[in-house]
C-alpha cells in the first residue's frame, strides 16, 4: 500500500512537471498579459470590459493607455477589438500606427488600405500608407501613392514633402529639392525649411545660410537648435571648420544633450588634426549620450591618430557593441591589427 501510494506520488509530480514544462509560449504570453491587464492602471478598465464586452469605446481606452504606457503589442489587440466591433476613422488611424510601430508593415497597408475605401476624404490614411511604404522600403508605392495625392490636390503640402524625403532617400537631390520647395512655398513652416536647408547644406550650397538666418530670425523664443547646427554642417563640408565650431557651440550653449552638436564640433576638430581637443569632445558626447556608438567610434579614431593602437581597439569594440552593424569600427580594428 505504501508503495503504490508513494509510486502515485511520483507520478503525479512528474506530470505537474511536464505540464509545466511543456507549457506554450503563447500560453505564457497570455498569462503575463492577464497580469498586465489587472494591475494598475488598466484594471478598472479591465473590469469596464469584462461587464460589458461589446462596448468599443472601452477597448480604444484601454489600448491608448496602454501605448502610453509603451505596452504596444497588448494595445493593437485592444485596437483591433475596437475597430471590429465599431470600425471608425480614429480607430483605424490608432490600429495603423500601432502596428507599425510593432513592425508589422504588411498588416498595417492592409488596414490602411481598407480605412482608405471606407474614409475616402481623410488623407490621414494615405499619409501614413506612404510613411509605412517608405519605412518599409517600398520606394514605389510610396511614389505613387504621393503622386496620386498630388494629382488630386497639387497644394497638397505634406505630400510634397513627404515625396521630398523619398526622393531624399533615392538620392535624387534635385528631386527633393524641388518638392521640398513646394511644400515651403505652400506652407513655409520650420520644418519644412531645415529639410530644404539640410540638404543645401550637405550639396554645399549657400541657400542653405539664407534659409536658416531666415528661421533665426523668427525664433523670438531663441530656443530653435537645428538652424545653427546646419549652418555648423555648411561650413564643415566646406572646410571652413573655425566657423562650423562656432556655430556647434551655439547649438551646445541652447541644448546641452544636444549628442550630434559634439559629435560634429569634434569632427571638425579632428579634421585639423587638433586630436587632444577632439578626444574631449568626442567624451563629452560620450556622457551626455552613453549609448551612442558614434561617439565611441570617434574617440578610437583619436586614439588611432594618436597611435594608441590598444585603447583604439577597445573604444571600436565598444561601438561595435553598440551597434553590431557598425561597419567602420569592424574595418579600423582589422586596418589596426594588420
Amino acid at each position: 500500500m505504501l508503495k503504490s501510494i508513494k509510486t502515485y506520488l511520483v507520478l503525479a509530480g512528474g506530470c505537474f512537471l511536464l505540464s509545466t514544462a511543456c507549457k506554450s509560449p503563447a500560453a505564457k504570453n497570455e498569462n503575463e498579459q492577464d497580469k498586465i491587464l489587472k494591475s494598475l492602471p488598466f484594471a478598472a478598465l479591465t473590469d469596464s470590459i469584462r461587464q460589458f464586452p461589446r462596448e468599443a469605446g472601452l477597448y480604444f481606452r484601454r489600448g491608448d493607455l496602454l501605448s502610453r504606457n509603451d505596452r504596444h503589442e497588448i494595445a493593437a489587440g485592444d485596437f483591433k477589438n475596437a475597430w471590429d466591433l465599431h470600425p471608425d476613422e480614429e480607430t483605424g488611424l490608432r490600429y495603423a500606427s500601432t502596428l507599425s510601430i510593432l513592425n508589422k508593415p504588411a498588416e498595417a497597408i492592409k488596414l490602411l488600405q481598407d480605412c482608405m475605401q471606407k474614409f475616402p476624404a481623410n488623407d490621414a490614411f494615405k499619409k501614413l500608407l506612404g510613411e509605412i511604404y517608405t519605412q518599409s522600403g517600398q520606394t514605389e508605392q510610396a511614389m505613387k501613392l504621393f503622386d496620386s495625392m498630388l494629382d488630386a490636390d497639387s497644394a497638397n503640402f505634406e505630400a510634397w514633402y513627404e515625396k521630398g524625403l523619398l526622393l531624399e532617400q533615392t538620392r535624387d537631390t534635385a528631386g527633393a529639392i524641388a518638392a521640398l520647395k513646394k511644400a515651403w512655398s505652400i506652407q513655409p513652416v520650420n520644418t519644412y525649411a531645415m529639410e530644404l536647408a539640410h540638404i543645401y547644406a550637405e550639396s554645399r550650397n549657400k541657400i542653405a545660410l539664407q534659409l536658416c538666418d531666415e528661421v533665426i530670425r523668427k525664433d523670438s523664443a531663441g530656443e530653435l537648435t537645428d538652424p545653427f547646427f546646419i549652418k555648423g554642417i555648411y561650413y564643415s563640408n566646406t572646410k571652413q571648420y573655425n566657423t562650423a565650431i562656432i556655430q556647434f557651440d551655439s547649438c551646445i550653449h541652447r541644448d546641452w544633450k544636444f549628442t550630434e552638436a559634439y559629435l560634429e564640433k569634434g569632427i571638425a576638430l579632428f579634421k585639423q588634426k587638433n586630436y587632444e581637443e577632439a578626444l574631449k569632445i568626442f567624451r563629452m558626447a560620450a556622457t551626455v549620450s552613453n549609448t551612442d556608438p558614434d561617439a565611441y567610434f570617434w574617440i578610437g579614431r583619436c586614439y588611432e591618430a594618436g597611435n594608441k593602437k590598444e585603447e583604439a581597439i577597445q573604444y571600436y569594440q565598444r561601438a561595435i557593441s553598440l551597434d553590431k552593424g557598425f561597419t567602420e569600427a569592424r574595418e579600423a580594428i582589422r586596418r589596426i591589427k594588420e
